[in-house]
């Protein structure tokens, strides 16, 4: 198996079903959690010098923070009803504690932080919603957490992809501290197929492939990009969702396009499938 991918595992002793530090992927910023909470249940995570965004991907919760108090937040039961979701940007050098008020799939992304910003809730009203993309390279994102709001390293989105088609291509990279063409981004994929006993297919590779891999990603499953280009394509019958989260020294999203395939760009394969 790759050591790109960590597969789905039940709940743990402390509800958790993924863990992703900067030692088991061997890079310097992101940390990515999930738990999974039953009605009732909570979860009191420790204070750190990281910045945390907690995305509720499914479910409602209490959050109580050392400074603040969010309420029964939430409102989706599957990430595929495709509403956006609650989040909370929660500042370093505080607890949190999560309360479960149905069953809660909860994402926790960390990275690096200067201690800029406070604790706040990130609403559906706050989160921006575009299509990316046409015919079979469609996507449609939620911005939980953009570069254009505030933070000091962190970025969080989440994408769906139909089935049949490929979503972060045509095949782009940001591997290296080199603005304003690139910026270094470290990144994990949260991934969700809908019916879930799906899968869907992610490539990572470099220019020289020197790293080579592509793996068959189901139901909860997460991927790690240390470098290179990261393609998803799903399969027919299939939907997917995932959730990205991206951290390096700059924080801005800043990429360079694979060559041979940036022309998936170009307005003649848009105007080709406006036509069918």
């Amino acid at each position: 198996m790759s050591n790109l991918l960590s597969k789905y595992h039940k709940p743990d002793q402390h509800k958790r079903t993924q863990h992703i530090t900067p030692e088991i992927a061997n890079w310097g910023y992101v940390h990515f959690d999930v738990y999974e909470l039953n009605t009732g249940e909570s979860i009191s995570l420790a204070a750190s010098e990281n910045e945390t965004c907690l995305v509720l991907v499914v479910g409602k919760a209490t959050v109580v923070t050392a400074q603040q108090r969010f309420e029964q937040i939430g409102d989706r039961m599957s990430p595929f009803e495709r509403k956006k979701p609650y989040a909370v940007y929660v500042a370093p050098h505080e607890t949190m504690e999560i309360v479960a008020q149905t069953h809660l799939e909860l994402a926790v992304c960390q990275a690096k932080s200067k201690g800029n910003y406070s604790t706040r809730l990130i609403t559906p009203q706050d989160i921006g919603a575009e299509q990316r993309g046409n015919g079979n390279n469609r996507r449609y994102v939620h911005n939980i957490l953009p570069d254009n709001q505030p933070a000091d390293s962190l970025l969080v989105v989440e994408v769906y992809t139909d089935e049949g088609c490929t979503s972060s291509y045509p095949s782009h990279k940001h591997d290296t501290d080199n603005e304003p063409q690139e910026t270094y981004l470290e990144e994990t994929y949260y991934h969700r197929l809908n019916p879930p006993q799906g899968f869907c297919l992610q490539r990572v590779y470099t220019n020289d492939r020197s790293l080579d891999e592509t793996m068959a990603v189901y139901d909860k499953d997460v991927v790690m990009v240390p470098e290179g280009y990261h393609p998803v394509a799903t399969i027919a019958g299939y939907d997917s969702y995932y959730l990205n989260v991206m951290a390096g020294p700059t924080r801005k999203w800043l990429f360079t396009w694979e060559t041979d395939h940036q022309w998936v760009n170009d307005e003649a394969y848009a105007e080709k499938h406006a036509r069918r």
